[in-house]
């Protein structure tokens, strides 16, 4: 474990993802004009720790600032994901670029050897989405199913056994049309075409939003209803954080479950976890949360983008990761997230990430802003100090298009 907040044990961070997919336009950065023939496009710039070379640069050099991701920069990036010590990268050929800590297997080469450099997971074509767990990994396919691989301590591989590692993609069992994909500490779900939700892995804290699951479930399971009623569903999106799970209907509205310890479910009735989805409630604790077009995880807090391009958060905010001076320690209820300095609301938001006790937001025309715990560095503003505020940063990057947060590192792409 490498967390950067001490009030808070636990922070073992998989991929804060960001919950609606893009595509990765043509990056290209230079000092002067040149054929096109001869530019080198940079694809992924990263910062923050880097302890096991989850940076990618080809050192294990803690960064206060961006630095580019070596290797990728020949290949179209078309998504990035971040788990506590590894890096993902979509290519838009189908196959997977990863990086970073291999003690679980997670970076899919075969070994258990870490990487600083970017290499091919091994034997995976038409992958179409990517998800970082803690130390594991999941890619959709084309066909609409599943692989994974790395730890599966919880069984969180999906493939019907708890237990070992597997350092190669293998299919998780029994899921078919598969659309969207999310990891979480050792947990991971899926969203099926018709709206429906599977969870597997852990469920100490009830993440997977099935009380038949007990303690966990190697193989995918459905997730409840609100309240255990039925099947959940309408579901357009998904996002994981480290022991509890979101999910984005298709009226706006969120369901969330598991872990609560933090008020990180968004509703203060849930108790301190919950078996089965709640409703986000409103600012305040006013009505319901609506108008959300997109969702993200972290350890113990969550963040919602309204279609009005605005931000709201909820859970721990020990490390101001809040962006709401006035939420104090934390908030049970969704707060607003303030413009850089505090001044204002930040607004022309188009990307969201959440770190393990860092935030990341993305703006139509830039720039990256960030805020939250930065003992690593983690916000890539030069510095170590906390923030809780959204702080503007240069990554170097034109039309960034995809962002995500680890454990206390940061990428874009």
């Amino acid at each position: 474990m490498n967390s950067s907040t001490a009030a808070f044990p636990g922070n073992r961070r998989r991929a804060a993802s960001v919950a609606v997919g893009v595509t990765l336009a043509a990056l290209i950065v230079g000092t002067a004009p040149s054929p096109a023939s001869a530019a080198q496009a940079i694809r992924v710039k990263a910062w923050g720790a880097n302890g096991s070379g989850q940076l990618g640069d080809a050192t294990t050099t803690e960064r206060h600032t961006p630095v580019t991701a070596a290797g990728v920069t020949a290949a179209d990036v078309t998504a990035i994901s971040a788990g506590v010590s590894h890096s993902l990268a979509l290519l838009a050929n189908g196959t997977i670029e990863a990086w970073g800590g291999n003690g679980s297997g997670q970076l899919g080469d075969g070994t258990t050897t870490n990487h600083p450099t970017p290499g091919t997971v091994t034997g995976l074509l038409s992958v179409r989405s990517i998800a970082a767990g803690e130390d594991f990994s999941l890619a959709r396919l084309g066909n609409g199913t599943v692989q994974a691989w790395g730890a599966n301590t919880a069984g969180q591989l999906g493939n019907g056994v708890a237990g070992g590692i597997n350092p190669l993609p293998a299919p998780v069992t029994g899921l078919t049309d598969v659309v969207a994909i999310a990891a979480g500490q050792n947990h991971a779900l899926a969203l099926l075409s018709n709206g429906t939700v599977r969870a597997w892995g852990g469920n100490l804290s009830g993440q997977l939003g099935n009380p038949g699951a007990g303690a966990g479930s190697p193989t995918p399971v459905p997730v409840v209803g609100v309240g255990g009623v039925g099947v959940l569903g309408n579901v357009k999106a998904i996002a994981a954080g480290d022991n509890f799970s979101i999910a984005l209907l298709n009226d706006g509205t969120l369901r969330t479950w598991g872990d609560n310890a933090a008020g990180q479910l968004g509703n203060p009735a849930a108790g301190a976890t919950s078996p089965t989805p709640v409703t986000v409630v409103g600012v305040g604790g006013v009505g319901v949360l609506g108008n959300v077009k997109a969702i993200a995880g972290g350890n113990s807090h969550t963040l919602a983008l309204l279609t009005d391009t605005t931000m709201r958060s909820w859970g721990n905010n020990g490390s101001g990761q809040l962006g709401n001076p006035a939420a104090g320690v934390g908030s049970t209820t969704p707060v607003t997230v303030a413009g850089p300095g505090g001044v204002g609301v930040l607004t022309d938001v188009a990307l969201i990430a959440a770190g393990d006790s860092h935030s990341i937001a993305y703006l139509t025309n830039g720039p990256v802003n960030t805020w939250g715990a930065n003992g690593s560095g983690q916000l890539g503003d030069g510095s170590v100090l906390q923030r809780n505020t959204p702080v503007a940063i240069r990554t170097g990057l034109l039309g960034i298009e995809s962002i995500a947060g680890g454990s206390n590192f940061s990428l874009a792409a």
